[in-house]
């Protein structure tokens, strides 16, 4: 197939973005499909040429060449009012389909998965309401609540609307406090009194203008992918220091991973049963990952879902899809199956 890498993007997860492009079209290549890797931003090489999805191609080069604009986006973004670059557009509409690579804002949120939508282009990842549904963290424990998945306590705060005293939210410390619509942990704080909740609140509303706050749930972290409405083996993460924050995700060696976790079949039952019911409640389809926490008791408590979640080589995806036989371009290409699906 002729198909287009979408990555990089304007969010803070635009070089994760770029990583997870760079394996998956890598991986499609091996496959024998003619993949190309593209930002979508910054739009597609001057030398290009006419023939956009060649026999022959150079993946490295084309991921130095996007990110040879890492340092430049901001400006490009506050200056530019389109926010698909040059070129894109019609190579996407060329290509039998498009992998979406991109993280967080302007690609996991729905609005590329509208366009897309209202120019028939098809694309990785489900549609573009339960995109935007599942970026959204507050509407999304609003899903959870209504459907039965249980999730932490919490409230959405406004920025014209801070509520500055703790103790009329009825959430006694310790708190977490997180943008609505941030990726990677990028904006997720944890705090345990009153001088750690303001310095919080002026951090998250720095990144948006509405946040979470939820109370704080203290245990082991989890993530399992749906796929195709299966879930995958369930995956403990252990930090070293800390939580899965930005660091502990993709610094090497800050984090260690357990796949599958070595918790009781129960468990894992359990918590797959309720990552298959969080993906229910939001109404996603193809695949995506759900994060977890588990108390010790064995009380399971969903935090998100990521409709894109990364797709570096040593994700966690690949990670569950290799337990179960599934090497890494093999997945890629599944995931491509799973997703044509939203078009038969």
């Amino acid at each position: 197939m002729k198909i287009v890498v979408l990555a990089g993007g304007t969010s803070t997860e635009r070089e994760i973005s770029i990583v997870s492009g760079t394996g998956i079209c890598k991986a499609l290549r091996e496959k024998g499909h003619r993949a190309i890797l593209a930002d979508i931003f910054c739009g597609l090489a001057p030398d290009a040429g006419e023939e956009h999805f060649p026999e022959e191609y150079d993946v490295d080069a084309a991921a130095a060449f996007i990110s040879s604009f890492n340092d430049k986006v901001p400006e490009m973004a506050r200056t530019r009012r389109s926010f698909f670059g040059p070129g894109i557009l019609p190579v996407c509409e060329e290509a039998d389909i498009v992998f979406l690579g991109l993280h967080g804002a302007n690609g996991e949120d729905g609005r590329v998965q509208a366009a897309f939508d209202l120019m028939g282009i098809r694309y990785t990842g489900t549609g573009y309401l339960s995109s935007a549904m599942a970026m959204d963290k507050g509407i999304t424990k609003q899903m959870f609540r209504m459907n039965g998945v249980p999730t932490p306590k919490g409230i959405t705060m406004m920025k014209d609307g801070i509520v500055r005293d703790i103790t009329v939210l009825g959430l006694p410390f310790p708190v977490v406090v997180k943008t609505c619509c941030g990726g990677s942990s990028v904006g997720v704080y944890i705090v345990h009194d009153q001088k750690e909740y303001e310095e919080a609140l002026d951090s998250a509303f720095g990144y948006e203008d509405e946040i979470v706050v939820e109370e704080y749930i203290e245990g082991r972290e989890f993530s399992v992918a749906v796929v195709d409405g299966k879930a995958y083996p369930v995956i403990e993460i252990r930090p070293l220091v800390g939580f899965y924050d930005y660091k502990n995700k993709y610094q090497p060696g800050s984090t260690i991973e357990t796949c599958p976790a070595e918790i009781p079949q129960e468990l894992t039952k359990k918590m797959q049963e309720t990552a298959e019911a969080g993906a229910r409640a939001l109404a996603l389809e193809a695949y995506c990952r759900l994060d977890f926490i588990m108390q010790d008791n064995g009380d399971i408590f969903c935090l998100e879902a990521n409709t894109l979640p990364g797709m570096t080589p040593t994700s966690l995806i690949p990670q569950e899809a290799a337990v179960l036989g599934i090497d890494y371009p093999s997945l890629c290409e599944e995931l491509l199956r799973v997703s044509l699906k939203k078009y038969e």
